[in-house]
């Protein structure tokens, strides 16, 4: 579904990604981890065709090369992304935040349709709220639309930036179990990046680890629960 094949990415000058691979297939959640500033983030804004930063590799997604791509044609072509500062418009509502994450033209037909009872079903705790603006909602109910919103867009694939970052532990378990209802009752496929999280590793199917802009582990969730050496040396737990 999604390949990426030694992607190099700079900020002006300064290299972050060095030769960046990985890999992620239909119906799979793949997590990425690594510490604060090694590159995670960087490797999704160039996914998604954000700038900076510039870019050179593949970057292929259903057998066609993304790279180069404006980000709204990459969304169109079915990759949702939940940007880590979620970014929400602080005096819409709820509702019209949802409407803000729906795909116009150009849109690549999927089977299943994201729509208000669809999203609410899953976070019934937004269709209580959906007259609320944004500003009024709290840290985790503002994940939990940007997640939404995405899924509006109707996504093949799930993209989320450290979605538990910020969010007190209870409420951070809650939307990773959201996350992980994603792959289980709906088939998304979802790459996940986060610093360590102990219950995505245990649903994830294949996991990353990045070091300085570099991918320095790959295997499956397994491997990396019994590597307590790598663990300790890359993710500080």
């Amino acid at each position: 579904m999604l390949l990426l094949e030694k992607i190099n990415s700079w900020y002006g000058e300064a290299q972050v990604l060095h030769n960046l691979s990985l890999e992620v297939q239909a119906g799979e959640i793949v997590a990425l981890f690594g510490r604060n500033g090694v590159g995670k983030t960087t490797a999704l804004r160039s996914i998604m065709g954000l700038t900076p930063p510039a870019c050179k590799g593949k970057i292929i997604f259903n057998s066609e090369n993304i790279l180069g791509l404006p980000p709204y044609r990459i969304a169109n072509k079915g990759i949702g992304f939940v940007p880590e500062d979620r970014i929400i418009f602080p005096y819409l509502t709820l509702k019209r935040n949802l409407d803000t994450g729906k795909k116009r033209k150009n849109q690549v037909k999927t089977e299943k349709k994201w729509d208000y009872n669809k999203v609410f079903e899953l976070f019934p705790k937004l269709e209580l709220l959906q007259n609320s603006l944004g500003k009024n909602l709290s840290g985790g109910e503002q994940q939990m639309l940007t997640i939404a919103r995405t899924l509006m867009g109707n996504p093949e694939l799930l993209i989320l930036d450290e979605p538990s970052e910020g969010l007190a532990p209870l409420i951070a378990r809650d939307v990773i179990n959201l996350v992980l209802r994603l792959k289980e009752e709906y088939g998304l496929s979802i790459l996940i990046v986060e610093q360590f999280s102990p219950k995505v590793l245990n649903y994830a199917d294949r996991c990353y680890v990045m070091d300085m802009g570099r991918i320095v582990f790959s295997g499956s969730s397994g491997e990396l629960k019994g590597n307590k050496k790598l663990q300790e040396e890359l993710l500080g737990v």
